[in-house]
């Protein structure tokens, strides 16, 4: 029986759709279902992007879709350049026939705590949306909640949509502060160590040759992800976020963590960053004062993370 009851919320986003399959092909992992959110691209594409990878799967794991927009600041432009237009790096495939659940996101989360209490774990690798609005829905989520991990945000590390902001947390910074400040055991998972962990293109071709069910496609989206890092970061391959969050709900060992409780600025020219007390030390600015302390990850064992992703993405479950 696998270990690990997951909802992976995602905006896929070619990244996500390696973690996607990652979680369905991985033997301790019981994905329970795919919410959808704005980010990489609209949440109606991320939606179809869902129910497409699910197809291609031959799963049967159902998909809810949640929120189109941020809390509060403005709906941003999509980063086409990174993802493509449609997401998978403009390979415009057919749309697919299965339907996402009449369920919103946030209604499916609180429903799924509700039937796993203690169990269930979110895995977080979009903007923080959904998971806001279902503490909207159900104050007492927190402790039905066996964790919450996100791909986001960043410690000290630099950024990658300003010198100190993370994507995910950008997108939606007012949703991350309410994710933040709830009472839950939260990992976050991000730049720090994801920009540890290089993908390599040779990995996408192995994977190509090993995986004849999705392996095909994932070697055509990867290469225009890998083709973008390229231009920016002078790599030849991508880094591993997404897969990383859910690595380290099956191996927490490959990762160093430090704790304090986090913060996520609204506003200004530090939107989106997120700020930890992790030195132990009192301040004037009391923002921190009643706030749950919360894990960030700050090293890893890269690797394993790899080894982790090329054996769920060449195991058995594809044969």
């Amino acid at each position: 029986m696998a270990q690990h009851k997951i909802i992976l919320d995602t905006d896929p986003g070619i990244d996500d759709a390696m973690a996607i399959f990652t979680a369905m092909a991985h033997p301790d992992i019981e994905l329970l279902g795919l919410t959808t959110t704005f980010g990489n691209v609209s949440v109606d594409q991320a939606t179809q992007n869902a129910l497409t990878l699910v197809e291609m799967a031959g799963s049967d794991t159902p998909v809810a879709q949640g929120v189109a927009s941020p809390i509060t600041k403005p709906l941003a432009d999509f980063p086409d350049f990174v993802h493509g237009a449609d997401g998978f790096g403009n390979l415009n495939l057919d749309p697919p026939k299965r339907r996402a659940l009449t369920q919103s996101a946030a209604e499916f989360i609180v429903d799924q705590a509700n039937l796993n209490p203690g169990e269930l774990v979110i895995v977080a690798i979009g903007p923080l949306g959904n998971l806001a609005q279902a503490l909207q829905l159900d104050p007492e989520l927190p402790s039905k909640i066996k964790q919450v991990v996100i791909m986001g945000g960043v410690i000290a590390s630099d950024g990658n949509v300003s010198p100190v902001a993370e994507a995910n947390i950008l997108s939606d910074p007012h949703a991350a502060d309410k994710v933040m400040a709830a009472s839950w055991s939260l990992v976050m998972v991000g730049l720090d160590v994801t920009h540890q962990i290089m993908l390599p293109r040779s990995l996408f071709d192995r994977i190509a040759t090993e995986n004849q069910r999705v392996g095909s496609f994932m070697h055509s989206a990867a290469k225009f992800y890998i083709d973008f890092y390229s231009s920016v970061r002078n790599i030849d391959g991508c880094y591993s976020h997404d897969v990383s969050a859910l690595a380290y709900v099956v191996n927490p060992e490959l990762f160093e963590t430090i704790s304090g409780p986090i913060c996520v600025a609204t506003e200004g020219v530090a939107m989106g960053q997120t700020i930890m007390s992790r030195y132990g030390i009192p301040y004037m600015l009391d923002y921190w004062k009643d706030r749950p302390d919360q894990i960030a990850c700050m090293g890893v064992d890269d690797t394993g993370v790899i080894d982790f992703f090329e054996t769920a993405m060449t195991g058995n479950y594809w044969r």
